[in-house]
C-alpha cells in the first residue's frame, strides 16, 4: 500500500465518495505518472485521514474522475508536539526550508519581515511554497499537512507567539547566531510542553533591538552551535533539534 503514490486534496474535493481532481493534480497523475483508469493511488486530506482511491476515467477529464474505494489506517508519524516555525526570509532558498521543515515535522510555518528582510514575497511565491510543503507532505508520508502563513511583521508575530496559544509549559525560542548562550537542544530536553514555537533570523542575524524585545515578550535566546549558519540553514538545524528530542521522549518517557 505505502508504494501507491500519495495525492493531498481538500475536504472539499470529495462529493459521495467521488473526487474532483484539479487540473494539476490530474496532470501529476495522468502525464507524469501516467495513470490508467482503474489504477489506484492513496488520497490525503491533511487532518490525519488516508484513503484509496480509484482513478474512473483517462485524464484529464471532466468531474468525477476518481472514487474513494476505503479508509487506510495508517500509524501516526506525527511529532508529539506541536512545531510552530517563524523564519526570516532570506534573499534565497526558502523553498528549500519549507521542503525540508516539513520533512521533519513542523506544524507551521511564518515568513517573517524583519529589519534586515530584504525579499518581499509576491502572493504568487507564497502559493508556491504552499504548493512544495503539499508535496513534501505527501512525499514524507505526513497526517497532515502544515500550513504557511502569509509573511507576518516580526514584531507582529512576536505579540501572539506565532498564533500559539501558550501556557505555562509552551516553550518560546528565538535562535541567536552570537553570544554565549544555552544550545537549544539542552533547553528542550530539560523542558516539557506540547507546543513550541521558535524563531530563526535573517541574514546578517537579529538586531540587538529584536532579540530584547523577543525576550521581553517572554521567549529565550538559545544558540544552535558554535559556527554561525546561514538563514536557511538554521531553521533546518532547529527542526532536527526539536524533532530529535520529541522522537527520543515519545519512545522513552523519561529521556
Amino acid at each position: 500500500m505505502v508504494q501507491l503514490q500519495r495525492v493531498a486534496i481538500a475536504q472539499t474535493q470529495i462529493s459521495n465518495r467521488h473526487i474532483d481532481l484539479t487540473a494539476e493534480q490530474q496532470h501529476y497523475l495522468g502525464r507524469v505518472l501516467r495513470l490508467q483508469a482503474g489504477d489506484r493511488f492513496i488520497v490525503i486530506d491533511g487532518s490525519g485521514h488516508w484513503w484509496l482511491a480509484q482513478l474512473l476515467v483517462m485524464l484529464p477529464a471532466p468531474p468525477p474522475q476518481a472514487e474513494i474505494l476505503e479508509e487506510i489506517s495508517v500509524q501516526n508519524q506525527e511529532l508529539a508536539i506541536e512545531v510552530r516555525l517563524g523564519v526570516s526570509l532570506p534573499k534565497t532558498g526558502f523553498d528549500e526550508v519549507v521542503r525540508y521543515c516539513t520533512e521533519l515535522g513542523v506544524s507551521q510555518i511564518v515568513p517573517l519581515i524583519s529589519q534586515r528582510t530584504v525579499l518581499k514575497p509576491s502572493s504568487q511565491k507564497v502559493e508556491r511554497w504552499r504548493r512544495i510543503i503539499r508535496e513534501a507532505a505527501e512525499q514524507s508520508e505526513r497526517q497532515i499537512i502544515p500550513t504557511l502563513l502569509d509573511p507576518l511583521p516580526f514584531e507582529k508575530a512576536l505579540a501572539d507567539g506565532l498564533g500559539l496559544n501558550l501556557t505555562s509549559t509552551s516553550q518560546q525560542y528565538i535562535c541567536v547566531a552570537r553570544g554565549d548562550l544555552p544550545h537549544l537542544y539542552g533547553c528542550m530536553s530539560q523542558s516539557g510542553g506540547d507546543a513550541i514555537a521558535i524563531f530563526t533570523g535573517p541574514e546578517g542575524g537579529w538586531t540587538s533591538a529584536e532579540v530584547e524585545m523577543a525576550t521581553a515578550c517572554g521567549f529565550q535566546a538559545v544558540s544552535l552551535g558554535r559556527r554561525i549558519l546561514r538563514a536557511v540553514t538554521a531553521p533546518v538545524v532547529a527542526l532536527s533539534c526539536v524533532s530529535t528530542i520529541a522522537e527520543m521522549k515519545a519512545r522513552s518517557p523519561d529521556c
